[in-house]
């Protein structure tokens, strides 16, 4: 009917559906639901409904409110802008300043293709300065064969990389930031920032390293004249020396002309970078250009030779010593260089009176069989002679070597590690593609094919220019660095047609262009690392102007680049740039393997043309090559490489990036725990692992920090720590509280310095949620073996009977499941993890063997430095049928060899006996009262103790004659419960003391002085029962339990005891006893223990888990 009468108000376009339980859907003419769907509960139904309209998708109408749908999310998808960091905003101001500022451009989407957005530029980047100024130098040092060696490795490195960061690249849209972006994402931030710093420092040294060679172009071979430091004139180390600080002062100009145009004008740098590519391209074509004319037609390139010694081209215009003429023979220059005066008698230098001067074809050319001749090295020491191979010389047996300036001598030391350190920087650039990924069409398809192809390219034209250089130019000729035999021509140069200028040229402007990329490419990448807040130290390197560009990050590649200028020495600062560009590559093979070899669920590459032996191998090449090139240079940047990683490690920015080292640690973790759970701890390696049990309050803030604070000191960040709390309620109401608490949790261990894991449970009761909490901790083998908990406040208070009842069963539960127990008492007064105690005892009572625990954790708490100064002592009880000397002797020996420094004591406990059941009655009383007594005096029973007590019960037994008797027992007679041995306490006028009928006392009869506290308005609190004289009768007609009184006994004697030895203690340990089986006396038991710590500060109650936690044994 209900169904009937709502269709009757329907519009004609919408009829009433009724569900299967009686609700109403409305459905529109298609059937879409309308206001009364079942899933929808706000008061907006209606707006909703109308939102979903037409989607057929009612059944997720709730999950659309927070999770998109397919089609959106495809669509946002599709509009996706993978722009490069600060170029949109970049090419926004370009437009404001062409055109009005409230029409602006649209930005452009990326275009580029495979060969102008990776091909061209990494080409571009891999062509450098060394191939045009130390190429032919490695060929005549090292021969053809071993630089075609050092060739192939290298090449073969970057190959191996550029599979490798295919691979990554593929994996997934790459924005901007390139290979920093992909390392530090697939290897996390501690390792993506050591080397995107690392790979920043080898772009920036690359800078000076480009703008060293542009110099060294222009101030050796294009405009010697330009020199402020002039050379002429001086030798070896002047000469040096002189070149350095020309080098210096001109790289210091360069420097800042380029970081003014970086600074000024990127867009500038960027359209030039065509003309430097063409220069690149040219200059190579020319040299394959001369090498072809080479074999029609050899340039005639003399090198004038001193016997075998090849001489330097500049000082003499002929290369003879003599000349014939009309008027007879003259001499020429170099006789006026080598002897004192220009006559035919004149005294020369001996060898070259003793040589004949001689030409020999520096490019004697392809077909000539020079090859043979160049196929093995000729390493030099700084200072050697150039000699050529094959030519006859003369030297005297006393020869030294004169007139060096003349000749043409080795400049340093060479060897082959050194070779490979100063050729690897002209194979580095295969980054230019992927860090162009935000300009390109196509990103995951342009990388790889772009990356390999410049790769082949330009390791073809590397092998094939190893070969020709030795099969075209002569040793002498490829040994001679700056081209001194040539006429101070570039060697390579002599070799290009149709100019060597054509050479000189084109190489200065591609290492112009090359020191500009560097400068604008370094600052971006600092830039990214900044933004990304990874290193705390490095983010004002993240501001720069309105426009994006990193002008902080400019200023400093600008200064470490001076770092590289000031070495002044290309063949220095090549290795430098090697290391940290290696270190890179290792990384990026690194990563791909671990990706592969984890089998992430989102490793799932486009490029399938790569496995993880061929990462592991690129990988221990580039490890192999830093220790070529430089083991020195290769420790420090590892040094600076582990500094970082450490420093972000502690310092920087918690990052999830879902990296690979992530994955690494979670099957380490499963391996291990898989190990673990193989079988129990051997004792040796048995140390607490803590399930430490903390309560919150309604805000869920911890009630007892000082537990954290404990836990530290016992653990010293060591072994497994758990903090767990306990909520009550449902998991699905109570779920923010229970993330509050976990929050609150964490941030307290961050505070106390705890490293662990925290954990929060919630059940239906606090008893079954902390039950939960002890089974379901730990995993696997990681489990915890001790359960640190606090001794329960106010656990007398009428309202929390239920915080002593849980206590007891978590002490019973602990026992039942063999793990040991610590309850700290008076929590509050232990120390914090900053104070210090500079002396006194850390108290350890052995009343019962646990395991050890009650050595064990002594010597862990002096571990750290809160308890370092403490001694340890240790007492042992020693019963009437002990011999407490042979037990102090033992226990010696035995702490001896536990290796453990501590002072023993014995101390004795006199077995009594209680004397009669009388006795029994009256301590009965005692218990009776503990468990009758209403929860409003509770608290006003209280023991007799030397320390002072308010009130005081006490059950005397007198003896006949009185108590005079009494007082001269010895001392450790007197038992601190009153038993029979105790004199009767003195009556204050707020006692009641029942006599017996007739108010006589007979002898030997027993007096019961019953003491209660006064209350405000002066009665007295009497308990229950004992209000009238019948009462008490029947009290004392009950049966007394004897169990309670012996266990009251023990407590009673043993905290005088304590009290007595350890009241000026630290912290006293002691043996934490059982809890009775019958649940009818936990009470009790709590109130024996409340007896046995009465009166000491810090107590830390032991229970052992059942097994054996120390050892005599190594």
């Amino acid at each position: 009917q209900r169904g009937h009468a709502v269709s009757g108000t329907l519009p004609s376009t919408a009829q009433a559906a009724p569900s299967d339980d009686g609700s109403v859907s409305l459905l529109s003419g298609d059937g879409n639901p309308k206001e009364s769907s079942p899933f929808i509960n706000s008061s907006e139904a209606t707006e909703k409904s109308q939102q979903y309209d037409g989607k057929h998708m009612a059944l997720f109408e709730e999950e659309m409110e927070t999770s998109p749908m397919v089609s959106s999310m495809l669509s946002s998808l599709a509009n996706y802008s993978n722009l490069p960091q600060g170029s949109k905003e970049h090419e926004e101001e370009a437009d404001n300043e062409e055109e009005d500022k409230k029409k602006k451009k649209p930005v452009k989407a990326p275009a580029l293709g495979t060969l102008m957005g990776v091909y061209l530029p990494c080409i571009q980047n891999i062509f450098g300065v060394i191939l045009f100024l130390r190429m032919t130098w490695m060929v005549g040092i090292g021969g053809v064969i071993g630089s075609f060696i050092i060739v192939f490795m290298c090449c073969s490195t970057t190959m191996l990389t550029a599979i490798s960061m295919s691979a990554i690249a593929t994996n997934g849209v790459v924005p901007a930031g390139g290979s920093y972006y992909m390392i530090s994402r697939s290897l996390g931030p501690e390792f993506g920032g050591a080397v995107g710093i690392c790979f920043y420092l080898g772009t920036t040294f690359a800078g000076a390293m480009y703008i060293l060679g542009s110099i060294e172009l222009l101030l050796i071979y294009i405009l010697p004249q330009a020199a402020i430091f002039k050379m002429e004139g001086l030798e070896g180390a002047e000469a040096e020396a002189a070149m350095l600080n020309n080098m210096r002062v001109y790289g210091t100009i360069v420097l800042s002309f380029m970081a003014t145009v970086v600074f000024v004008g990127v867009k500038y740098v960027n359209k030039l970078a065509l003309l430097f590519l063409a220069c690149v391209i040219l200059s190579i074509l020319a040299v394959y250009a001369g090498v072809i004319k080479t074999a029609i037609e050899p340039p005639d390139f003399p090198v004038c030779m001193l016997g075998n010694r090849p001489l330097i081209s500049k000082g003499f215009d002929v290369c003879a010593k003599t000349l014939e003429s009309g008027n007879g023979t003259v001499t020429t220059k170099l006789w006026k260089i080598f002897c004192d005066t220009p006559f035919l008698n004149a005294t020369c230098d001996e060898y070259f009176a003793n040589n004949n001067v001689s030409f020999i074809q520096g490019i004697p050319g392809v077909m000539s069989g020079i090859l043979k001749e160049n196929l093995f090295g000729n390493y030099l020491e700084k200072g050697n002679l150039v000699a050529k191979i094959g030519i006859a010389t003369v030297e005297g047996p006393d020869d030294t070597l004169t007139n060096s300036n003349r000749y043409v001598l080795a400049d340093i030391t060479s060897f082959f590690t050194l070779l490979v350190g100063i050729y690897f920087p002209s194979v580095t650039g295969i980054m230019a593609g992927s860090n162009r990924s935000g300009d390109l069409r196509d990103a995951q398809k342009s990388i790889p094919i772009g990356t390999i192809m410049a790769i082949t390219t330009t390791s073809l034209v590397y092998m094939s220019a190893v070969v020709l250089f030795g099969a075209c130019i002569d040793g002498v000729v490829l040994r001679d660095k700056f081209g001194e035999g040539v006429n101070g021509n570039l060697v390579i140069g002599t070799l290009a047609w149709p100019s060597p200028w054509v050479i000189v040229i084109g190489s200065f402007f591609s290492t112009c262009g090359a020191g500009l990329q560097s400068l604008t490419g370094a600052p971006r990448l600092m830039q990214a690392i900044s933004r990304d807040g990874v290193v705390p130290i490095l983010r004002v390197f993240g501001h720069g102007k309105a426009n994006g560009e990193p002008t902080w990050a400019l200023l400093l590649t600008a200064c470490i680049c001076e770092i590289g200028i000031l070495i002044a020495s290309l063949d220095a600062v090549a290795p430098i740039l090697s290391m940290f560009f290696l270190m890179c590559y290792m990384f990026v093979n690194l990563a791909c393997a671990l990706q592969t070899l984890l089998r992430t669920p989102n490793w799932r590459p486009r490029f399938k043309f790569y496995h993880w032996a061929l990462s592991f191998l690129g990988m221990s090449l580039c490890l192999s090559l830093m220790f070529i090139c430089s083991w020195f240079y290769a420790i420090v940047a590892m040094v600076i490489a582990g500094s970082i990683y450490k420093y972000i490690e502690f310092h920087g920015a918690e990052k999830e990036w879902g990296d690979g080292i992530r994955g690494i640690s979670l099957s380490a973790a499963r391996y291990a725990l898989m190990r673990l759970d193989e079988g129990p701890a051997h004792t040796k390696n048995w140390r607490p692992q803590l399930l430490v049990l903390v309560s919150t309050d309604v805000e869920q803030n911890v009630e007892q920090p000082r537990l954290l604070s404990l836990t530290n000191q016992l653990k010293a960040g060591k072994g497994l720590t758990i903090v767990g709390t306990a909520l009550a309620g449902t998991y699905l109401e109570n779920h923010p509280q229970a993330q509050r608490a976990e929050q609150s949790l964490r941030k307290l261990m961050e505070t106390e310095k705890v490293k662990g894991f925290c954990q929060v449970t919630i059940s239906s009761n606090m008893r079954d949620a902390t039950s939960h909490l002890l089974q379901a901790s730990g995993l696997g083998g990681l489990m915890h073996n001790t359960v640190l908990v606090s001794w329960p406040r106010n656990w007398k208070q009428a309202d929390d009977h239920q915080t002593w009842r849980d206590f007891i069963e978590l002490v019973r539960e602990t026992t039942a499941a063999h793990l040991a127990l610590l309850v700290p008492k008076n929590i509050a007064a232990f120390p914090s993890n900053g104070e210090r105690f500079s002396e006194g005892h850390i108290d350890v009572w052995w009343i019962v063997h646990d395991g050890g625990m009650l050595m064990l954790l002594p010597f862990l708490l002096r571990q750290h430095k809160v308890w370092r100064k403490c001694r340890m002592r240790i007492f042992t009880v020693a019963q009437m049928d002990d011999n407490s000397i042979q037990m102090k002797k033992d226990l010696t020996t035995f702490l001896y060899h536990l290796r453990i420094d501590a002072e023993v004591e014995v101390v004795e406990m006199v077995r009594l006996w209680l004397s009669s059941v009388k006795c029994f009655n009256q301590l009965f009383v005692f218990f009776l009262q503990i468990q009758s007594i209403t929860d409003s005096s509770r608290g006003s029973i209280r023991r007799k103790n030397p320390a002072a007590a308010t009130t005081q019960m006490s059950v005397t037994e007198e003896q006949p004659g009185g108590s005079s008797k009494e007082e001269e027992k010895p001392e450790e007679e007197v038992q601190l419960i009153h038993d029979s041995t105790t004199p009767a306490s003195p009556i204050n006028p707020a006692t009641l003391t029942p006599a017996t009928e007739g108010g006589a006392q007979t002898p030997g009869s027993a007096q019961v002085q019953m003491t209660w506290t006064e209350k405000a308005d002066g009665e007295l609190a009497k308990p229950p029962g004992a209000s009238t004289p019948e009462g008490i009768k029947d009290i004392f007609n009950m049966k007394p339990n004897q169990s309670n009184v012996r266990r009251m006994h023990t407590a009673l004697r043993l905290n005088g005891v304590i009290v007595k030895k350890s009241s000026e203690a630290k912290l006293v340990l002691l043996n934490m006893p059982g809890p009775p089986k019958n649940r009818a006396g936990d009470e009790n038991y709590m109130e024996f223990l409340e007896v046995l710590t009465e009166g000491l500060n810090r107590v830390l109650l032991v229970r052992g888990g059942g097994r054996e936690v120390i050892t005599i044994y190594s």
